[in-house]
């Protein structure tokens, strides 16, 4: 059978993280929503996303196909239900259809033609830019579970500091040295090649993807993922580093999500909680208007390949786009479009000829390349998010 992950409707409240990736993309967890179905399915996924993202993330249609609701992340139990579908059969969570049978000859579907299966177990369902940081610790026990079945962990080194050593899994090549682990409110999980510098204190569920590194001193308090060949110090809550981004040095980040190619300056902190102790609402792409959560504890949302320089403040519930770089005193404003340059003293438009120039420069020190497809990518963003830079 193939199997193909859609958008569906969430795709724009989840910006701007899906201005650059599929919702499969997101990480939440210690995986992505891809790999947590194609590791559950033991086989690869395509994707149907926006037009413009499909040269890097094209779909292969078969002859039969499964189309699963990539918002919805896998259990066992959902798994086996998917796996046996056939056609006009769909499942359904309330109003929400997490996968159904598709041909390759359907250029519509039409549901109430279909076979209605409820599935009524919990799931987690990333709806909103908000559910990536406040479901991440159920994410995480989920994968740490699913990763570590059957397998034994890495012996934890001499000097090191454990509570609830069961669980803790350390992968091959991981180094850590004098520091403190907490299991016992959640998983801690290292992954290949990470490294936990002297004097950092964890306390869990904490998701250390490959090549991954807390630097000196860190202090983690949980619900936290650093996705592959992140740098993290000062102090995190409930946060998710999607991939290849630094917080090195002091500073608090907390009920947060960075996308990929991120850099936060020394110092810069996030507020996580407003003044009043009231609800926090966040700038929403749809209404083009701020819109409430339902969450008091609410940080910073930044997109993929944006950056602050030193001292950086950002308020409550602030949301930054794609390729924006933030720097000077005082606190910018809490909405921050795509390809801005600039802070609290004002913004221009961040010009796309010194947009590439930096991604090409920040994507060679990882020994990745900045190609044709990923300026397509950007250049694309750049025009689809112009309206919002009303400066």
């Amino acid at each position: 059978m193939n199997y193909i992950l859609f958008d569906g409707a969430v795709r724009n409240a989840l910006l701007p993280f899906t201005y650059t990736k599929p919702v499969a993309d997101i990480r939440i967890g210690i995986l992505t929503i891809r790999e947590k179905w194609e590791k559950y399915l033991s086989l690869t996924t395509t994707t149907i996303t926006e037009e413009y993202l499909e040269e890097k993330y094209p779909m292969v249609e078969m002859a039969e196909n499964i189309m699963i609701n990539a918002s919805f992340c896998p259990t066992q139990k959902l798994v086996e239900k998917v796996k046996e579908l056939s056609e006009n059969e769909a499942i359904f969570k309330g109003d929400n259809v997490i996968a159904f049978f598709s041909k390759d000859t359907q250029e519509e579907i039409d549901f109430n033609e279909y076979k209605h299966i409820e599935f009524d177990d919990e799931l987690i369902q990333v709806k909103n830019t908000w559910d990536i940081f406040s479901l991440n610790a159920k994410a995480i026990q989920q994968d740490f579970d699913l990763l570590t079945k059957d397998r034994k962990s890495q012996p934890i080194p001499e000097g090191v500091q454990c509570i609830n050593k069961e669980n803790i899994f350390i992968e091959e090549g991981a180094s850590l040295t004098f520091a403190t682990l907490n299991a016992s409110s959640g998983p801690i999980y290292i992954g290949k090649d990470t490294e936990i510098m002297e004097g950092c204190v964890v306390r869990g569920p904490l998701a250390m993807c490959e090549h991954s590194v807390l630097k000196l001193g860190t202090k983690i308090y949980g619900a936290t993922t650093l996705g592959p060949y992140c740098k993290v110090g000062g102090e995190v809550n409930n946060s998710v580093l999607m991939g290849y981004s630094n917080k090195g040095h002091d500073g608090f980040l907390g009920n947060s999500v960075l996308g990929e190619w991120c850099n936060l300056g020394a110092d810069t902190n996030n507020s996580n909680l407003k003044n009043n102790y009231a609800e926090v609402r966040l700038w929403d792409y749809e209404s083009k208007r701020f819109a409430k959560t339902g969450l008091q504890f609410c940080g910073l949302m930044m997109g993929d390949h944006s950056k602050c320089g030193i001292n950086t403040m950002f308020n409550t519930g602030t949301v930054v786009g794609v390729s924006a770089n933030i720097f000077g005193s005082g606190f910018p404003r809490n909405f921050v479009p795509s390809f801005s340059w600039g802070g609290a003293s004002g913004f221009s438009e961040y010009k796309l000829n010194k947009v590439f120039e930096v991604a090409e420069v920040v994507m060679q020190r990882r020994n990745m390349v900045f190609d044709a497809q990923e300026q397509r990518i950007l250049e694309h963003v750049f025009e689809e998010s112009k309206s919002f830079r009303n400066y």
